[in-house]
């Protein structure tokens, strides 16, 4: 049974995550900014999975209370991973016709074969939660993808580039956060091997960044 008592070390890392992801897409406003998340108070009544539309792909909130104190949430990680790859598919089949850069569309290539990967090693860890698994983007991915659609072809990269640094490393600091201490010992282990592949993806984005500059 899920505790309605979320924990103040996971809504300091969601307040640490928001506040950073603002601060980078006010430097460029292809990305867009991130809504603020705000700790949950010390005793809540336990509520269902909120809708797709409350979740977005790059800034993961926390859902639900985990079973024990001190752990991240399962349902964190769940909706968390499933709606950034999700973008990272659609924006990725985006970039393999736009992307002005064979280094990039390379890369989108990547993405859109390594992360529905990711998600079916997942999946059934997570069909045994009983989670309510998302299946579209929210307002903010959808937005992302808008922004991508929209961008001119001499910007394409540097707006595909610069989203991909803000999903990767917000899915990674989610990864790395429940393969430390997630609330299932089950599914720690596919956290921790999931962190290192989104590690590869986030080191060659940069590796990108730094080559077009």
């Amino acid at each position: 049974m899920k505790h309605a008592t979320f924990l103040a070390a996971a809504a300091a890392s969601a307040l640490a995550l928001g506040a950073c992801q603002r601060q980078e897409a006010a430097q460029d406003a292809s990305v867009p900014e991130a809504p603020p998340t705000q700790a949950a108070p010390a005793v809540a009544q336990a509520t269902p999975p909120p809708s797709v539309e409350e979740i977005t792909p790059i800034e993961p909130l926390v859902v639900t209370a985990p079973a024990t104190p001190g752990t991240p949430s399962t349902a964190t990680l769940l909706w968390g991973v499933t709606l950034t790859n999700l973008y990272e598919v659609q924006a990725g089949k985006i970039a393999e016709t736009k992307a002005q850069s064979p280094a990039v569309k390379s890369f989108a290539k990547t993405m859109v074969t390594d992360h529905p990967a990711m998600t079916n090693q997942m999946t059934q860890l997570f069909k045994a939660t009983n989670e309510e698994i998302p299946t579209e983007l929210g307002p903010r991915g959808k937005s992302m993808i808008n922004a991508l659609n929209a961008a001119r072809p001499e910007d394409f990269d540097k707006v595909y580039l610069e989203q991909q640094r803000a999903a990767q490393q917000a899915e990674l600091s989610l990864l790395r956060d429940y393969a430390a201490a997630g609330e299932s010992s089950e599914i720690k282990p596919a956290a921790a091997k999931a962190a290192l592949l989104v590690q590869a993806h986030l080191d060659k984005v940069r590796e990108l960044q730094a080559t077009a500059k």
